[in-house]
């Protein structure tokens, strides 16, 4: 079954490059029209021209996730230029390696903030809108270290994504009379350029050893995922998680 979107607005963090890039041009192509942001003007200035020299609506627009006059600002946006809005994807995020001595709290509630009250606050402004439009699918990003605690490091980001598992289902319940659906991806280990500085390392050959299907996954399939949980093949599941992993939390 094709998957389409037509009719529908959404909103994408970290839209610029990676998991955030690949899901734009996926709901774009399956019609609906995309407002990506990201703090990486340019690329995401790119992205968002290509896209319509497609033929696909899609925007760009600056939006740092922790900002909340910037929400409201992309928010109104969204509804401006394309007449509603429908999905949100709280996907930026970043990460630290330092486990719970080594972390400095400025790093730890830099990826608070980012991570998880960046997810906060998309929902916080966009659940408005959504009631507006009639329904409403929000996609927030977790992560495996959302659910286990893999190697024992990266503690602010497995404190960020686990609070965003939860807050899925919190919000999930709150809204599940309201015909807006929330639901979390928890991807595995990605091919993106959030992982760059471990390519070729011990810590990469570990990951892989510990992915039952032996590989990194692809944007694209996290994309579809996405796509998927946004679309109305999806209409009734809500508060759940879906893991795209290649298998890593079935151990």
């Amino acid at each position: 079954m094709e998957l389409r979107l037509d009719g529908r607005t959404a909103i994408v963090t970290g839209g610029a490059r990676g998991i955030g890039a690949a899901t734009t041009r996926a709901l774009a192509a399956a019609g609906a029209a995309v407002l990506t942001t990201d703090v990486l003007d340019a690329e995401g200035e790119a992205l968002a021209a290509e896209l319509r020299g497609q033929g696909l609506r899609v925007r760009f627009a600056h939006l740092d996730v922790t900002d909340e006059s910037a929400w409201q600002r992309c928010v109104a946006e969204a509804v401006d230029a394309f007449g509603g809005l429908n999905i949100l994807v709280n996907n930026a995020g970043i990460g630290t390696l330092a486990d719970v001595e080594t972390e400095t709290r400025e790093d730890y509630e830099r990826v608070i903030a980012v991570d998880q009250t960046g997810v906060w606050l998309g929902m916080k402004h966009a659940v408005p809108a959504m009631r507006a439009s009639g329904d409403g699918s929000i996609v927030n990003l977790s992560s495996i270290f959302g659910k286990v605690g893999g190697f024992g490091g990266s503690v602010a980001y497995h404190a960020a994504k686990g609070a965003v598992r939860l807050m899925t289902k919190n919000a999930a319940l709150r809204y599940a009379k309201e015909g807006i659906r929330v639901n979390s991806v928890h991807p595995g280990f990605i091919d993106t350029p959030m992982i760059t500085g471990i390519k070729g390392t011990d810590l990469e050959a570990a990951i892989l050893d510990a992915t039952p299907m032996g590989r990194l996954g692809r944007s694209e399939e996290i994309a579809a995922a996405i796509l998927f949980l946004a679309s109305d093949a999806a209409s009734y599941i809500t508060g759940s998680e879906l893991y795209a992993d290649g298998g890593w939390t079935a151990r």
